[in-house]
C-alpha cells in the first residue's frame, strides 16, 4: 500500500512540473499561467494545464508586457508601435525652411529630431532682415523658438499596426519664443509720429500649435501648422507682425502664428 501511494505522489509530482508554469504578465497587469508553445512576430501561443492542456491559445504581444519564464529567465515585449527598432530604416532628423518666410523680412530655418515614436524635438532660427518686409521697414535682428512635438498615433490599433514614418502625421506642439528686434520705421510712421528713430523689440511667448507633416519617400517633407498663445514684452507701437508672430502688443496679449515648411531628412 505504501508502495502505491509512494508512487501516487511521484507521479503526481511529475505531472505537476512536468507542465512549466510560465508566466504571461498583461499591461494590465493580469497574470496567465501557462507553457509558452510559440512567440511568433505578432502572437505568443500558449496551453494551460487546468483548461484542456492540448488546446493551444493566442494572444497579442501588443497586450502584454512581460513573460517570465518557468526557469526565471525575463523577455520585455515591446508595442509594435512603439518599438524604435521597426523604424531603423527610416531618417529621424530633418531641416526646414519657411517656405514663405522670405516675404515677411524673416528667413527661417527649423531643425527637428525624432526621440521616439511618437515624440520630437524643434528648433527654429529665424534671421530678421533676411527677406523682403511687406511693411516697408527695416528691421534686424533674429528669433528662436522651441518646441515639443506630440505626433499623433492611429484612431484604431490592428495587428502589427505602426507609424507610416516616424516623423509623419498630424501634431500638437507646445512651444516657446524668443525675438528681439531694431527697426526704422517707414514713411508713413515717419510722418505721423515726427520720428524716423530705430526702435528696439524683444518679446516672449509661450504658444500652442496644430499641424500635420507629411513625408515623401523618406527624404523630403512638408509641414503645416497654425498656433495660438500669449505674447509679453516691451513692443510699443501698434504693428501687429512681429515676424515671429502676430500681435503681442500693448492692447493684446493674444498671439497667432502659422506657416508652411519644406525639408529634406536626414
Amino acid at each position: 500500500m505504501k508502495n502505491i501511494f509512494y508512487l501516487f505522489l511521484i507521479l503526481n509530482f511529475i505531472s505537476i512540473t512536468g507542465f512549466s508554469q510560465d508566466r504571461i504578465i498583461k499591461v494590465t497587469h493580469d497574470t496567465i499561467k501557462c507553457q509558452i508553445k510559440e512567440i511568433g512576430d505578432d502572437e505568443v501561443k500558449y496551453t494551460q494545464q487546468n483548461l484542456y492542456g492540448d488546446v493551444v491559445f493566442g494572444i497579442d504581444k501588443n497586450k502584454i508586457h512581460q513573460i517570465i519564464f518557468s526557469d526565471g529567465k525575463e523577455l520585455k515585449i515591446k508595442d509594435s508601435m512603439y518599438d524604435s527598432e521597426q523604424y531603423e530604416k527610416q531618417h529621424k532628423n530633418a531641416v526646414k525652411v519657411g517656405f514663405l518666410s522670405p516675404l515677411f523680412g524673416a528667413t527661417s530655418f527649423t531643425f527637428e529630431h525624432n526621440l521616439k515614436p511618437g515624440s520630437s524635438i524643434e528648433a527654429t532660427l529665424g534671421i530678421i532682415g533676411l527677406g523682403d518686409n511687406i511693411n516697408g521697414d527695416s528691421s534686424e535682428g533674429i528669433y528662436l523658438k522651441f518646441g515639443y512635438k506630440f505626433i499623433k498615433s492611429p484612431d484604431y490599433y490592428f495587428k502589427g499596426t505602426q507609424y507610416a514614418h516616424i516623423l509623419k502625421g498630424t501634431y500638437i506642439r507646445p512651444e516657446i519664443s524668443l525675438l528681439t528686434y531694431s527697426e526704422i520705421p517707414n514713411i508713413d510712421n515717419y510722418y505721423t509720429s515726427g520720428s524716423g528713430a530705430r526702435e528696439t523689440v524683444t518679446m516672449f511667448a509661450i504658444m500652442l500649435n496644430t499641424g500635420k507633416q507629411w513625408i515623401v519617400n523618406n527624404r523630403f517633407l512638408f509641414d503645416w501648422f497654425i498656433g495660438a498663445g500669449y505674447g509679453f514684452g516691451d513692443a510699443k507701437n501698434s504693428n501687429a507682425f512681429r515676424f515671429a508672430f502676430l500681435g503681442g502688443g500693448t492692447d493684446s496679449k493674444l498671439v497667432l502664428t502659422s506657416g508652411i515648411r519644406i525639408g529634406v531628412l536626414f
